[in-house]
Formats: structure tokens, C-alpha cells, sequence
């Protein structure tokens, strides 16, 4: 789903609420989630997953093109985890990380 899709369908749900004030609803969500990760913060949502980041340390990679060494620097890294309801949505109401 893109994010113009989103907005779409959350303005069909609610048409009391003006398809501009969804706009930008959605854009100060994704906005607080993207600077408390900026930040270092964990950004959790309860029964659909949590966001995080994690450290890529600096290593050695290669050109994939000419085979050369290459030095990949240190990064940081936006990660996602499904929260149990989530997941149990997925995979017709069972948690695969319960067995």
C-alpha cells in the first residue's frame, strides 16, 4: 500500500474528516516515528510491531561488479519487528513464535 493509498482509504472510512486534515494526520505520524527513531528511540505499537535502530558495524565488502575490496563505514539502520497479533493475523490466528 503507498502512502497516497493510505490517505485515500482512511478518507473513505471517515468522510467527516477532510481528505487535507488525513494528509496531514498521516504525515505527523510518520514524521514523529521517523525523528524518535532519528533520536535513538524505540517507537512501539501495541498488537502491530515496534521500530527500532540498530547499529551495522564497519566491515569489508566487495564491488560486486569488479570483485574489489571495498570499506563499508559504520551505519545505522531502521529495523522492524511484527508485534504477536500481527503475526497470528498472518498466519490464520497462530502466533508462529509460540511453538
Amino acid at each position: 500500500m503507498l502512502r497516497s493509498e493510505l490517505i485515500l482509504r482512511l478518507s473513505e472510512e471517515r468522510p467527516e474528516v477532510r481528505p487535507r486534515e488525513v494528509e496531514r494526520i498521516v504525515d505527523v505520524i510518520l514524521d514523529d516515528i521517523a525523528a524518535a527513531l532519528e533520536a535513538g528511540d524505540r517507537v512501539e505499537l501495541r498488537g502491530f510491531g515496534a521500530f527500532s535502530v540498530r547499529k551495522r558495524d564497519a566491515r569489508a565488502g566487495r564491488n560486486p561488479r569488479t570483485g574489489q575490496s571495498v570499506s563499508v563505514e559504520q551505519k545505522f539502520v531502521p529495523f522492524f519487528k511484527a508485534g504477536k497479533e500481527l503475526r497470528a493475523r498472518l498466519n490464520n490466528g497462530e502466533d508462529p513464535e509460540d511453538r
